[in-house]
């Protein structure tokens, strides 16, 4: 009885290690190449956005989701040097994008060259979905890399991935204790020193 405690134990160990990976709540810093949420594709190239609110935290940088409502400072590199010499502009819109008709423009780079690389925009964002979209003038208008920000709104999906896997953990130690608890064997060791 003792080695199917001991297995079962060992069991929940390992889905409570395997729920709760630290590498799955990686903040965006640690993203890489096609990892990284922040990066898309023009055509055949690269474009990586970036969003700053320095009046809240100087050195934080958001892709999707922005934390606070405010003056936001929205970057987009030009990781492919080729875009550096195309016009390449960048618009916000308040809301999801769906309905062009209705959106309102927040912000509006104009298209041009940016030999430095950077595509820089400053935009004030009220609580809500704004949806930037980079456009170069040479791509297809259909394949403009989009991003959708979420400003100052929670994100249930991602509050549930970061509260199941501990809550599921706790909930299958929680079974494991009962189990052992109600366990003949348990029942009998106990008695054993009384007797």
């Amino acid at each position: 009885m003792m080695r199917q405690v001991r297995g079962a134990g060992s069991i929940v160990l390992i889905l409570v290690a395997a729920l709760y990976h630290p590498g799955a709540a990686a903040a965006h810093g640690s993203a890489s190449g096609e990892d990284d949420p922040c990066l898309r594709r023009v055509g055949e190239r690269m474009v990586h956005f970036s969003a700053y609110q320095p009046q809240y935290e100087l050195k934080d940088q958001y892709c999707t989701d922005i934390p606070k409502e405010g003056d936001t400072f929205l970057v987009v590199d030009l990781v492919d040097p080729a875009l550096r010499s195309e016009p390449v502009g960048m618009r916000v819109v308040k809301g999801n994008g769906s309905n062009e008709a209705e959106s309102q423009i927040v912000a509006d780079v104009r298209p041009s060259s940016h030999p430095d690389g950077v595509l820089r925009g400053e935009v004030r964002l009220d609580e809500g979905l704004y949806t930037v979209t980079i456009a170069a003038e040479k791509q297809n208008l259909l394949r403009r890399p989009q991003y959708l920000l979420r400003v100052h709104m929670i994100d249930y999906q991602k509050l549930v991935r970061t509260v199941a896997p501990p809550l599921i953990g706790v909930l299958l130690l929680a079974l494991l204790l009962y189990k052992v608890v109600r366990s003949k064997w348990l029942r009998s060791w106990w008695a054993a020193p009384r007797s």
